[in-house]
C-alpha cells in the first residue's frame, strides 16, 4: 500500500515548476510586507490567506511625503529555473496594473521587473523571462534582461503614481517551458 500511495504522490512531490499555490494551510508569514514606509511614505501594505486559500495583497498607496508603493515578497532556497522560459501566474486583480519582480539572487540591489493589467477577473498571466527587465528605484539599468537561470526572491509591487486602494488575489505560481 505505500508503494502504491509513493507512486501517486512521486509527480506531485517532484513538481520542479511550482513556485507557490496558495491554500488554507499557507503560512502568511513567510510572504513579507516591504511600503514607502523605508523612505518615508504614508503607503499601507498588507497580506492574508483569505478563506478560500487564496493569498491576498491589499492596501493602500500614498504618494503623500515622496511615497508611492506597496510590496509583497516571498524569498526562497534558490532555484534553478534554466528548463523553463516563462512564469504563469493565476491571479485575480481589481483592474489595476501590478508589476512582477524578481531577483537571481535575494542580496542584489536590483530586481527584473514586468508590468501586467489585471482584469478585475479570474486570469492567468504569463511572463516571459526575457521580457523582465533590470531596475532600481524605478530606474532601467544599462544592464542585460533576465537570462532565466536561478531565482531566489518574487515580489509583486503596485506604484502607480497615485493615491489608491488595491487587492491582487494570488492562487498559484508555476514555471513554464
Amino acid at each position: 500500500m505505500k508503494t502504491i500511495l509513493l507512486l501517486f504522490l512521486f509527480p506531485i512531490l517532484m513538481n520542479d515548476s511550482l513556485l507557490f499555490d496558495f491554500n488554507k494551510k499557507t503560512n502568511s508569514s513567510e510572504w513579507k510586507i516591504i511600503d514607502d514606509g523605508v523612505m518615508g511614505g504614508l503607503s499601507n501594505g498588507n497580506f492574508k490567506i483569505d478563506e478560500n486559500g487564496n493569498g491576498v495583497f491589499f492596501g493602500a498607496v500614498s504618494t503623500e511625503n515622496y511615497g508611492g508603493f506597496s510590496s509583497v515578497s516571498h524569498k526562497m532556497k534558490i532555484k534553478d529555473i534554466s528548463k523553463f522560459s516563462k512564469v504563469s501566474i493565476r491571479l485575480k486583480g481589481d483592474g489595476k496594473n501590478y508589476q512582477f519582480r524578481i531577483k537571481d539572487n535575494a542580496n542584489s540591489y536590483y530586481s527584473y521587473i514586468n508590468t501586467f493589467k489585471t482584469s478585475g477577473e479570474w486570469e492567468t498571466i504569463i511572463l516571459k523571462w526575457n521580457d523582465l527587465y533590470p531596475s532600481f528605484r524605478g530606474q532601467t539599468l544599462n544592464l542585460p534582461n533576465f537570462k532565466g537561470d536561478f531565482l531566489e526572491e518574487i515580489v509583486f509591487l503596485i506604484g502607480n503614481k497615485k493615491n489608491e486602494s488595491f487587492e491582487l488575489k494570488i492562487d498559484k505560481i508555476e514555471l513554464v517551458k
